[in-house]
């Protein structure tokens, strides 16, 4: 897997994430929005770590700063 996120991304990602767990708290972990700020949390905590985001890979988004190239060999802007 390539990286996809950049380090102020990655430093975004990883303040939602505690965000996202603050408020499954304050929500309650066990219900429906609580739940949902876990998963998120999670998801949000992956991303940031691994530097790899599959939707970003996906759409051809790169936020590392350097350019990515389209499977087309068109350059990504």
């Amino acid at each position: 897997m390539k990286r996809t996120v950049g380090t102020t991304d990655r430093i975004v990602r990883a303040v939602i994430a505690v965000a996202a767990l603050v408020g499954a708290g304050v929500a309650g972990i066990s219900s429906a929005w609580g739940i949902v700020l876990v998963i998120a949390a999670a998801v949000m905590a992956v991303t940031a770590s691994s530097g790899y985001c599959p939707i970003y890979s996906a759409t051809g988004i790169s936020t590392t700063g350097q350019r990515r190239r389209h499977r087309h060999g068109v350059s990504a802007h």
